[in-house]
């Protein structure tokens, strides 16, 4: 039987609009993908995403993988406040989850810069009955100290529990602690899913 329900907040709860960000400056969609494999791709945005390493510090890395660029690269990381887009069925999903007596949890790779400047996209938070947001921790998915912590810090029993993630090496880690999965592709396919697991959910409409 699940009891609790774990939440990815990137591309599931929230959009992470890099994409629409970098493109709303007016490149082109090849600069778009450029800009993207000098900062989004590269390891030391998972760095930033653990807190390890500051926005000031990662820039540098950012412009080493393409000094060509230097100047669009600061542009767009120096305004990244409409990165994070929360989803319109965030809240009721939650809420619906909860009247029926689920525990609802979060468990994701968020940067500090984006929890802070896109608090607005993030306003599902307070509705949860708590998570972990990977900088405050100094760690990532899918190291395994991560679902350790998540499942000591609340007791969780991992085979009563199930992650939506959109990125299936995450779920890979939450599995191998008996936790069940779900790839998340869009609202509907969850919920779909989700059923076959037993969950109480709002039927199809």
């Amino acid at each position: 039987m699940i009891t609790t329900i774990i939440f990815d907040i990137g591309n599931v709860l929230a959009d992470f609009t890099w994409r629409e960000h970098f493109a709303g400056f007016g490149y082109s969609e090849e600069m778009v993908e450029r800009i993207a494999r000098a900062t989004v791709y590269t390891p030391g945005w998972n760095e930033y995403d653990r807190g390890v390493l500051t926005i000031e510090q990662i820039m540098q890395e950012f412009v080493e993988a393409d000094p060509e660029i230097e100047a669009d690269i600061r542009r767009v990381m120096d305004n990244v406040k409409t990165i994070v887009r929360r989803n319109d069925y965030a809240i009721p999903w939650i809420q619906d989850l909860k009247s029926k007596g689920y525990r609802v949890l979060y468990l994701s790779n968020f940067s500090e810069k984006a929890e802070t400047e896109c608090a607005y996209a993030l306003d599902f938070i307070p509705y949860m009955d708590g998570g972990i947001l990977s900088y405050k921790e100094k760690l990532i998915k899918p190291m395994p100290e991560i679902y350790e912590l998540l499942i000591r810090r609340y007791a969780l029993v991992p085979q009563e529990c199930v992650f939506l993630d959109d990125t299936q090496v995450n779920l890979d880690g939450a599995q191998k602690f008996g936790i069940h999965t779900i790839l998340f592709q869009n609202k509907e396919q969850a919920m779909e899913e989700l059923r076959k697991l037993g969950v109480d959910v709002q039927q199809k409409e």
